[in-house]
């Protein structure tokens, strides 16, 4: 019996323990350029720099070039500002070279 209680007992404390993790998930293909503007700092990097690898994975493209990282971003920044609605990834696929 006090094999069972002091097994119970470890079973237990392990179990809270474990820290629960929040999942959060976001649909890329239905973020908006609105809720894209709204996004903080860090989440607006996080969905740029996962729509920049899909892209490139998408074309076969292995190679960043700099020189249009900053002239896609004004691009397709300008192009939201006019058409808050559109998804985000069709102001990628309009403007992004």
């Amino acid at each position: 019996m006090n094999r069972k209680l002091i097994f119970a007992g470890a079973l237990a404390a392990v179990s809270f323990a474990v820290p629960a993790n929040a999942q959060v998930t976001i649909e890329m293909s239905e973020i908006t350029c609105k809720q894209f503007a709204e996004y903080d700092a860090d989440t607006q990097d996080f969905v740029a720099n996962w729509m920049r690898g899909y892209f490139m994975s998408k074309n076969n493209n292995t190679v960043i070039d700099s020189r249009y990282v900053r002239r896609n971003t004004d691009k397709i920044t300008h192009y939201c500002k006019k058409k808050p609605n559109s998804s985000l990834m069709d102001a990628i696929q309009k403007n992004a070279r």
